[in-house]
């Protein structure tokens, strides 16, 4: 039974009660004392498991199904299908579901179709450790197959972990996307085509990012540097055989290098034209003279010696000058080598003289294409192979003694003994350890090295201009994200899409065994595609290469297996992942473009570009300025407490699971449940990098407690349903100023949560949502309010004001809360309006203009001020032990000739006559009155305290003056308003004896 009926039934015995015998709990039952069936605390599992399937599966189903509402397209990038959740997925889906959440309030239709990126090397030697094999035991289909049950089991652990989070979406296999789903890797496949017929694939031998722990190439948004990476550089001296200026005697180049193993490959020595070089002899006489450019000079001096300058030469005139190489006296007959020119070329470090290997430097590579010196792919000198170690055919250039080399790794045991053979050839000049940047595989965690290989890439410099004009209608947030992906277009000219590994779409292009030629063109990829509609991905590794043969190129002749072969490259994964924009014309939509995407800021390198650039690659001419988003939405990563990158090594990881189910001891790790999680995400400033540990999740936890503290005191103070609906409300007009002000509050609280969720600040929503929480209901509208709301009549006026104010703070406050923490809101909106359905199937709409009341908040910031000051007054009675309850006492203010000062343009004293009878309601005292000195009277209070405060318009100041309650204390209400001879206060008596 609730407190209500409780209340209306209770027969009071009036005559059991006189002033000399007082029960002070006689009463009880007469009074609205708060009841509710809301819990003070939840248990997080048990709340969450019986509320998910309502306000995530069954929700996103029926909005989806609402035509009538406008669409938003929420496209979700893929995560990668590879192990348990870190909190940087979880912030990444929170943040995804409070945008859809709030979408859904407004009124809108979302489309969030949940994706996983399941190919790539992490999930096939995952499959391969679990199998105990390696790659090279078992057939391509069989890795294939291994791998692709490994990506199933991990979509399914990290599907259900989404789901504990309370994201909102219809997680059915077929409802979600996967790239190892046949129609995506066809919408992929014919994107590629759509790229071949636009000129915009061709495959070249050339250097790429090349990790040899992964033995594939690599894109440069696979790629981390590390800035204490350790390398032994060289200083090394190739001689000069062409003359110079004519000077006499042997004369040396001299070079730097933090790549000793690449000087095996060198073809040339690069110089600017336009540097000045210097020719240097030392003192002794005994050395050849040495060529460094003259800003080096001063910076060579502990590697020189001490030398003076012979010459100096404009870098054009070393251009054309041919050396000796390096290791020619160890294989005799070498061809000498030339200077050529490069605009990379700088004085900033190293000799001024830069040591040129086109297969092992993209640099290096552009200066000889710009020259003409690369005709045949051939003529690249390259002694590197697939797992990164010197071939064979290092020997060409180091003859005999070069064997030493074969078979070792150029990244370890090759590189040093490069150093050796450069020490038996008296060309090392120095060796010195050194620390720098240096790029390493993401994945694997180890060094990559640049290195020829013949890849396929994507010619970016003809859709660049286009790119880049396309992100000019997107929006960011934040908006400095912006220069930061267009850096990225702009500095790219060319994409390395192939990859050598067998789990991943195929490139499907055909090889003319004879020449060892690759044929792709549209006709035969349309060919191709035809097949691999029809019978599977997987047939491009079991089915017979005949079927994939176009009529045209078949030879009747010829059995076509000993003409034609399949390539076994597979497709970059972020290829794979930026071709998702497709799917969204699939599902059912008028363009492919997304309203929002949101992801890391390292996707600013991977799938923000990716999607753009295949977009932009694949369409037409005439639409290539046509992003595939309108908005893009950055956030940063999660560390530790201390701002330390989170790393199992470091014992610093927080698993977003542990906080939700809590650890193996609950003391240490609680359970606090997804809803904490999620506020904690709703709190920081996600677009910059963001801490987390035990301290700000009790901190977030305390967050939630005090706002669910909040609805419980309404839940227990406004009635069940059939209570309220008996209730009369009170409009504005009639509400007291402290109504009135709360009223003006929660409305300029909605409409700042509004304007923060449209523009992605939900810390700023979580904030205000707190602080009118906290502060203007709790410590002021419950403190207040409590007298009337237990002591008043069911139907009184100034409780039913109060109620009317309450409800509607709930009510909105939901609404406000229910993206960030649904499955609190969720439980609010079901014990308040009795009910199973979801609150998310109330459209939020906002507050009349009617409640912005500036006037009542003028007013209120007044008398809120004169509040703290007698509040300061009482503590001070307090901790003197003169009174235990504020209502023990009551407030005097005095203001000196009270009855001259009745100007009309005096608003304070105005507002204090106005309002007079709220104050001792605002103070929490029984009695509080505006007095003037001649009112004090002559009999002295047992004890009183005295203190002032300037207002405008009072410039001798208010006094206060904190004094007994003058009656006595009412055994109902507990205030002091009770004459000697009555039983109860006058309030009191009209609720339990109405008349």
């Amino acid at each position: 039974m609730n407190f209500w009926a409780s209340s209306r039934k209770c027969k009071i015995p009036w005559a059991r009660y006189s002033s000399s015998s007082v029960d002070n709990h006689a009463f009880a039952k007469s009074l609205l004392l708060p009841t509710t069936s809301f819990p003070l605390r939840a248990n997080p599992k048990e709340l969450e498991s019986r509320l998910r399937t309502r306000t995530c599966t069954d929700l996103y189903r029926w909005q989806s199904k609402d035509v009538e509402r406008p669409e938003f397209i929420f496209h979700d990038g893929p995560p990668y299908a590879n192990g348990d959740l870190h909190m940087g997925h979880a912030m990444n889906k929170i943040l995804k579901d409070i945008i859809n959440r709030f979408q859904v309030l407004r009124g809108r239709r979302v489309q969030y179709i949940p994706g996983w990126d399941c190919h790539g090397l992490p999930i096939e030697n995952k499959a391969l450790h679990e199998l105990g094999e390696d790659a090279a035991s078992l057939s391509p289909l069989g890795i294939r197959r291994a791998a692709h049950a490994t990506a199933l089991r991990e979509i399914d652990t990290q599907k259900e972990q989404f789901q504990r989070l309370g994201i909102m979406a219809d997680w059915s296999d077929e409802t979600t996307y996967r790239t190892i789903d046949h129609d995506f890797q066809m919408r992929q496949l014919r994107i590629f085509r759509d790229m071949v017929e636009n000129g915009l694939i061709y495959r070249r031998y050339r250097p790429v990012h090349f990790s040899p722990s992964s033995r594939s190439a690599l894109a440069e948004a696979e790629l981390v540097y590390k800035d204490d990476h350790v390398s032994h550089s060289v200083f090394v001296s190739f001689n000069l055989q062409s003359s110079l200026r004519n000077l006499s005697g042997p004369i040396q180049l001299l070079v730097w290098t933090t790549t000793p193993w690449t000087l095996t490959a060198n073809m040339a020595i690069a110089v600017h034209p336009d540097l000045v070089y210097t020719v240097l002899q030392h003192t002794d006489g005994q050395k050849p003279l040495v060529v460094v450019a003259k800003e080096r000079v001063s910076a060579m001096a502990d590697i020189l010696g001490v030398t003076e300058i012979v010459a100096e030469i404009p870098g054009s005139e070393l251009v054309g000058a041919l050396y000796t190489p390096i290791f020619a006296s160890l294989c005799p007959g070498l061809p000498p080598l030339k200077i050529i020119p490069a605009p990379h070329v700088t004085a900033d470090s190293g000799t001024g003289l830069v040591h040129s290997a086109p297969a092992h430097g993209a640099e290096d590579y552009n200066a000889f294409r710009a020259l003409g010196l690369l005709g045949k792919a051939e003529e690249i000198v390259c002694h590197v192979g697939g797992a990164g170690e010197f071939t064979g055919d290092v020997t060409e250039t180091t003859g005999e003694a070069g064997k030493i080399l074969v078979g070792e790794s150029v990244l370890d045991g090759g590189s040093r003994k490069v150093v050796e053979l450069l020490k038996e050839v008296g060309a090392l000049v120095k060796i010195q350890r050194i620390k720098h940047r240096y790029p390493y595989d993401w994945r694997t965690d180890k060094p990559i090295i640049m290195t020829a290989t013949s890849q396929w890439f994507a010619n970016l410099d003809d859709i660049k201009a286009d790119a880049l004009e396309a992100l000019h209608d997107v929006s960011f947030f934040p908006p400095v994200s912006r220069a930061r992906l267009t850096a990225f277009v702009q500095l790219r000219s060319e994409w390395c899409i192939s990859r050598q590994r067998v789990w991943g779409v195929p490139i499907p292009a055909l090889y003319h065994i004879p020449t060892d030629k690759a044929v792709l063109d549209s006709s035969i990829l349309e060919h191709i595609l035809a097949v691999l509609n029809d019978k599977g991905i997987e047939y491009w590794w079991e089915g017979p290469v005949e079927e994939f043969v176009p009529p045209a190129l078949r030879d009747q002749g010829v059995p076509l297996d000993e003409v034609w072969r399949k390539g076994t490259d597979t497709m970059d994964v972020w290829f794979d992942s930026g071709t998702a924009w497709s799917m969204l014309r699939e599902r059912g939509n008028d363009v492919s473009r997304a309203d929002v995407c949101l992801e890391g800021s390292d996707q600013h390198r991977g799938w923000f570009q990716s999607q753009l650039l295949t977009a932009v690659a694949s369409a037409p001419p005439d639409r290539r300025r046509l992003s595939p988003y309108a908005t893009l939405i950055t956030h940063g990563m999660v560390l530790d407490e201390k701002g330390n990158k989170m790393s199992k090594s470091l014992g610093n990881v927080t698993s977003p699971m542990t906080v939700v189910n809590g650890g193996p001891d609950l003391k240490k790790e609680p359970m606090y449940g997804a809803d904490v999680l999620r506020f904690w995400v709703g709190t920081v400033d996600y677009w910059n990098d963001t801490y987390l540990g035990p301290m700000v999740l009790a901190q977030a936890a305390e967050g939630v407690r005090k706002i669910r503290n909040s609805a419980r005191f309404i839940l227990g103070n406004v009635g069940d349903v059939d209570t309220r609906a008996g209730i009369q409300r009170v409009p504005q007009s009639e509400m007291s100023l402290a109504e009135r002000y709360v009223m003006h509050e929660l409305y300029l609280l909605e409409q700042t949560a509004l304007e923060a969720y449209s523009q992605y600040n939900f810390a700023k929503v979580a904030a205000s949502l707190s602080n009118f929480a906290n502060i203007t209901l709790s410590s002021l509208c419950f403190d207040i309010s409590k007298d009337g709301l237990y002591a008043n009549a069911l139907d009184s006026f100034e409780r039913r004001a109060v109620v009317t104010v309450l409800e509607q703070c709930l009510t909105t406050m939901n609404f406000i809360m229910a993206p960030i923490v649904p499955h609190l809101a969720e439980e609010i909106h079901e014990v308040f309006n009795e009910t199973n359905s979801s609150l998310f199937v109330t459209q939020w709409k906002p507050l009349d203009a009617e409640w912005c009341d500036p006037k009542a908040a003028e007013d209120m910031k007044i008398l809120l001020r004169l509040r703290t000051a007698v509040l300061k007054g009482l503590e001070e009675a307090r901790g003197d032990k003169k009174i235990k309850s504020s209502l023990e006492a009551e407030v005097e203010l005095l203001a000196p000739e009270l009855s001259e000062l009745q100007s009309t343009d005096d608003h304070f004293m105005d507002l204090l006559r106005r309002e007079e009878d709220f104050l001792k309601t605002l103070f929490i005292v029984s009695e509080a009155s505006l007095i003037d000195e001649g009112s004090l009277g002559t009999t002295s209070p047992e004890w009183v305290y005295i203190s002032s405060v300037s207002f405008p318009g009072c410039d001798d100041g208010l006094t206060i003056r904190i004094r007994p309650a003058q009656l006595e204390k009412c055994s109902r209400c507990w205030t002091f308003t009770r004459p000697p001879s009555d039983s109860l206060c006058p309030r009191c008596t009209s609720v339990v004896r109405p008349s």
